[in-house]
């Protein structure tokens, strides 16, 4: 006797399709919903669970808006609109994802109406998290501000000291005087020290890809010795914490708040540094800053001191940039001026 088996229906074959594309769809990076109508979700791929935080099934049956911030339901809600009217095919809506736990990221949603003839069956849509384009876009946007500032550093900065040295290699050779050439090597020092501000202003811009637990105390040791070789400042370092962090990009941003300290408040002054609950601060001793001036003291080419480039701090707050810290200017509490950084993450000491 033989074993027959009776032939696939047309339903087992539609069971197939769905299971084959419910697979597809749960094995893609992005997040996939359908909706009805009313906006009722009644299918959501796994990837979209997972964004939101959820299962699934707490999903199905929910409208969309109830996971969305009223911001993402207006902008999405005005590209229907558009939709309808005919403006366009597909809407496309950046955003902040809300998560169940109520965390955000940046997201862009792309979805179109399903129709039958004149009736509207609902709407599909994708949703990708743009975090990392984000980043990207914001590095690009950093990176042409810092171009627009070496364009008028060589125009305008670079052009004064070019200058002295043409006036005096002029003067020189018609007067034999000496005193002119000095004149000149000093302005041959102040290029060399604007582009070579401007040159580390242009690396610190890059993203930081590794970082590590370091001692913050051991490395603005050795910033405070690189920093301010030859002048007679003092400095009290008593941080304690290990950071998470580019250990050379901090040893830079350490050297450049040092080396600030000495330009402004003189060879002379006393710093300190000390931990701070999510970072550090590094102060100073010497006359402050007034507030015009802490409002415009992270600008690049902004510099109150006669030799200053004024790319000092300016390359401290790229560093922190990269590092997502955040660095301000103050006065210090007992005069003088204190600059903090925060955002940091600390290493527990093993």
């Amino acid at each position: 006797m033989t074993d027959t088996q009776d032939p696939p229906t047309d339903g087992d074959c539609r069971d197939r399709e769905l299971r084959l594309y419910e697979t597809v769809l749960d094995d893609l990076d992005d997040g996939v919903y359908a909706l009805d109508p009313d906006g009722q979700i009644v299918y959501v791929n796994r990837r979209y669970a997972e964004m939101k935080g959820v299962d699934v099934e707490t999903l199905i049956g929910t409208h969309i808006y109830d996971w969305a911030t009223d911001e993402a339901a207006d902008r999405a809600q005005t590209a229907l609109a558009e939709i309808a009217a005919g403006e366009r095919d597909v809407g496309v809506v950046e955003y902040d994802f809300l998560t169940a736990d109520g965390d955000r990221f940046p997201a862009e949603l792309r979805f179109r109406r399903v129709t039958s003839g004149d009736i509207e069956l609902g709407r599909v849509g994708v949703i990708r998290d743009i975090s990392e384009r984000k980043r990207r876009e914001d590095a690009l946007r950093r990176k042409n501000e810092r171009l627009e500032s070496f364009a008028s550093v060589v125009s305008h900065d670079l052009r004064n000291p070019l200058n002295v040295l043409s006036g005096s290699l002029e003067l020189a050779r018609e007067t034999g005087d000496e005193e002119h050439l000095e004149r000149a090597e000093r302005a041959v020092e102040d290029m060399t020290t604007l582009v070579d501000d401007l040159l580390m202003l242009a690396r610190e811009g890059a993203v930081i890809d590794e970082t590590e637990p370091v001692d913050l105390a051991q490395i603005a040791e050795s910033a405070w010795e690189t920093a301010t070789e030859g002048s007679n400042a003092s400095a009290s370092i008593g941080a304690t914490g290990r950071v998470v962090a580019d250990p050379d990009r901090l040893a830079q941003l350490l050297e450049n708040l040092f080396r600030n300290a000495v330009d402004h408040a003189g060879t002379d002054v006393a710093v300190t540094v000390e931990d701070l609950e999510d970072g550090f601060r590094v102060a100073d001793d010497g006359p402050g800053m007034p507030a015009a001036v802490r409002d415009r003291a992270l600008e690049s080419g902004y510099s109150t001191a006669a030799n200053g480039t004024g790319f000092g701090l300016a390359i401290v707050a790229e560093i922190a940039d990269a590092h997502g810290w955040t660095v301000s200017v103050d006065d210090a509490a007992d005069g003088g001026a204190t600059i903090e950084v925060r955002g940091v993450e600390f290493s527990p000491r093993e």
